[in-house]
């Protein structure tokens, strides 16, 4: 997300720096969400864009490094290495890119603005000489043949792919290397999508829908052919629309949220599909989540788009526990379960680099306990909708046949299960039940 006043610009050199040091962020630990968050407005969109592009690029890149420095070099100077040579790998458009010498140029003033690398000025301008020679071919020959897996992946995570979709685990993977498209999902208490196309078109942006995905009717998404800043879109501030993938669009459209019904966001932050649900329809919501920090952002978000009333809740909770239920059962309930996040990649590339394979274990044993929760408190005749932006099995199908078998009142209903990536939408896995009236007999 950008700010609305227009952003100064960013010296590349100092970009570079940045984006090197939230590289190294998050190779301790952290996610690099939290890392952008901690920028100014006018520092996020260009080190975002060099992360990212970095993160992405991180198997060619370090081919390369390799190539020139047999010896590994130094954490900092390698991660501001990744950054500058994922530049000279740039997919560039027509007109956009940086010229090899400017890269070269760049990277070597990035040494000299910090400390850890200033020593490997020498060093860095010898290797992206190197590199630039290397990926920028001879006029008349071809280009260096793509990898054959673009990004990094754990080798557990890349097993788990491999068994499950042996078909297609590499297209899911080049596919979530990809730049993820930018989505919109129109606010239907303001506008149609054909009357905020207008909008756009007006404002210079052109727009296709999205019409449906996995057979599922969505009729507030739209694609844009080139990304713009949010501040650039028209009314944006004033919450006629939001960001967020096709995919993500289909929980609130598949639990079909009635006027009046008593619905639960068991999940909430940031509080994308609450405020899709609520956008269907004037709902009594309860948007719960767990985290101090994000719970922020369910409010801000329905504060942006005017969707806060008085049948509007957002409280702070434990999903997998029945201390801050007042005991009232609920209509429907969207479970967007904590997971590996291995579907959305392409949106957030540090993922690989963050999770364990002893994660995922530990991630099904604290979807079990939400969903069997949720279970409790939901209305006979109810709805549950439980959702995962995870590739792997063990967070999806897994889960839904454990679910079903468990609880004998669970009537599994249509809906799409797995989404596999494609460029309108990440992965997801949907799974959605029906609460009978009988009661379960184990």
């Amino acid at each position: 997300m950008t700010d609305q006043k227009t952003p100064r610009s960013l010296p590349l050199s100092e970009a570079i720096t940045i984006a090197a040091q939230a590289i190294g962020e998050v190779m301790s630990g952290s996610s690099l969400t939290e890392v952008l968050d901690q920028l100014d407005a006018h520092e996020r969109p260009i080190v975002q864009s060099l992360t990212f592009d970095a993160l992405r690029k991180w198997v060619r890149s370090h081919e390369l490094i390799k190539q020139f420095i047999p010896k590994p070099p130094p954490p900092e100077v390698e991660h501001l290495l990744a950054v500058a040579i994922a530049l000279f790998l740039q997919e560039t458009i027509e007109g956009k890119g940086y010229a090899p010498h400017t890269i070269v140029d760049q990277a070597v003033r990035a040494c000299g603005e910090y400390d850890q690398t200033v020593y490997a000025k020498g060093l860095v301008n010898a290797v992206l000489r190197k590199v630039s020679l290397t990926v920028q071919p001879v006029e008349g020959e071809k280009h260096y043949p793509p990898d054959p897996i673009p990004m990094y992946v754990p080798a557990w995570w890349r097993a788990n792919l491999k068994l499950n979709y042996a078909k297609v685990w590499q297209s899911i993977l080049f596919q979530q290397a990809k730049r993820a498209p930018l989505i919109l999902r129109v606010n239907q208490k303001q506008y149609s999508r054909e009357q905020y196309q207008t909008l756009l078109r007006e404002a210079g942006i052109i727009s296709s829908p999205i019409e449906e995905i996995a057979g599922v009717q969505l009729p507030s998404a739209l694609l844009l052919t080139e990304p713009v800043p949010v501040s650039d879109l028209p009314s944006f501030y004033s919450g006629a629309v939001s960001v967020q993938d096709a995919g993500a669009q289909l929980a609130a459209v598949l639990l079909n949220p009635q006027p009046g019904e008593r619905v639960l966001d068991a999940c909430a932050a940031p509080g994308g599909k609450t405020a899709h649900l609520l956008e269907l329809a004037d709902c009594e919501m309860f948007a719960l989540e767990l985290d101090g920090e994000r719970i922020g952002k369910i409010g801000g978000n329905l504060d942006r788009l005017r969707l806060h009333s008085q049948n509007v809740r957002v409280l702070r909770g434990d999903a997998s526990k029945a201390s801050w239920w007042d005991g009232a059962p609920f209509d429907k309930i969207l479970l967007d379960a904590p997971c590996s996040a291995s579907g959305i990649v392409s949106r957030h590339p540090d993922i690989p680099f963050l999770r364990r394979e002893a994660d995922i274990k530990a991630l099904q044993l604290r979807q079990r306990s939400i969903l069997s929760q949720a279970w409790k408190m939901l209305k006979p005749g109810g709805l549950l909708l439980y959702v995962t932006c995870s590739l792997f099995p063990e967070e999806g199908e897994g889960q839904a046949i454990w679910f079903a078998t468990e609880h004998s009142n669970a009537l599994r209903l249509d809906s799409p299960g797995q989404l596999l990536p494609t460029e309108l939408n990440d992965g997801f896995y949907y799974a959605l039940f029906k609460k009978m009236s009988h009661e379960p007999t184990n």
